[in-house]
């Protein structure tokens, strides 16, 4: 059964750490295929499943020898309908796959009995490409269409729910209403481009105020991933919507949206560098206290990132 629900650890303030890239590091860095970049497509095959373990026990050996919490994600980015097309599944399939991907996270939290608090978080993915936003979805609609994956996931003891890489408010508010109806927290991670901003244009202040607004600031609070620290850090500031954001999971490169799209390559940038952009950052907002990594981060990546931000 779920642990935190009602009281996540990570508010309190102390150190958490969350996982990175995984796509892309099992891909690029391990050879493993990962079929329409849908990572619960792993689960049912042996290898695959291994895999997904072998990966996730780093980060937990990290987040134990590092003395931090950990946020341990299930493998469901784009375990929802919008994606059962391309992958051949129907909603009895994607229901058993967040399923198997909550008892996946759940048999790692009790390997690990007796570290820091392991909090369990169902990732969402957004209704479309993260990086370009397809079409103008309301939160009404957004609230509709979410109940049935937050439905699956509420069964299962995660503890908190995240939409991970969104990329416009208007959605992203209606995971929030969606998640409240089910008694789940949810916690909204936005995606930006080069300028700091949202890919449909949004300024990330703004994006953050509107699903404050429209939920009663009912999300527990706001990450940004999948952009490098450089595209977003000039427009963070000590102001009310920017204390909404307690946790960052940045790239390791420096190349755009589409730049990445494009690449043939990974792009791993500099894990030490990293390390240290996070810590100016957290000098800067001493209030962030949720850090990962996301595409081309590994462990590596991920590592540095705790150790700077533990100096700093």
């Amino acid at each position: 059964m779920a642990r935190y629900r009602d009281a996540l650890p990570q508010l309190d303030g102390d150190l958490f750490l969350t996982d990175a890239g995984l796509e892309t590091d099992l891909i690029f860095n391990h050879g493993i295929e990962i079929r329409e970049f849908a990572a619960h497509t792993l689960l049912p095959e042996p290898e695959g499943r291994a895999a997904l373990e072998r990966y996730f026990t780093g980060f937990l050996d990290l987040a134990r020898d590092s003395g931090a919490g950990f946020i341990l994600d299930t493998v469901t980015w784009k375990a929802h309908s919008h994606w059962g097309g391309d992958l051949g599944e129907d909603a009895s399939q994607l229901r058993v796959a967040n399923e198997d991907a909550a008892a996946l996270a759940a048999g790692l939290r009790a390997r690990f009995e007796g570290a820091g608090p392991i909090v369990l978080n169902g990732v969402i993915g957004p209704r479309g490409d993260a990086y370009r936003p397809e079409r103008k979805i309301s939160a009404a609609d957004s609230a509709a269409y979410y109940a049935e994956q937050l439905g699956w996931l509420a069964t299962t003891p995660v503890d908190m729910v995240t939409g991970l890489t969104f990329n416009q408010a208007s959605e992203a508010a209606g995971l929030v209403q969606a998640a409240a109806k089910l008694g789940l927290p949810a916690v909204i991670s936005f995606t930006v481009e080069t300028d700091g901003r949202l890919p449909d244009g949004q300024p990330l202040a703004d994006a953050i105020r509107e699903v404050d607004a429209q939920t009663e600031a009912g999300a527990a609070y706001f990450m940004v991933n999948c952009a490098h620290p450089d595209h977003f850090a000039d427009v963070l500031a000590d102001a009310d919507w920017s204390r909404r954001i307690r946790g960052i999971r940045a790239n390791a490169s420096r190349r755009s949206h589409a730049e990445l799209d494009e690449a043939e390559e990974l792009d791993a940038g500099d894990p030490h560098e990293l390390g240290q952009l996070y810590a100016r950052l957290r000098e800067r907002m001493p209030w962030l206290n949720v850090f990962g990594a996301c595409c081309g981060g590994d462990l590596r990546h991920v590592t540095q990132i705790a150790r700077a931000v533990r100096a700093a």
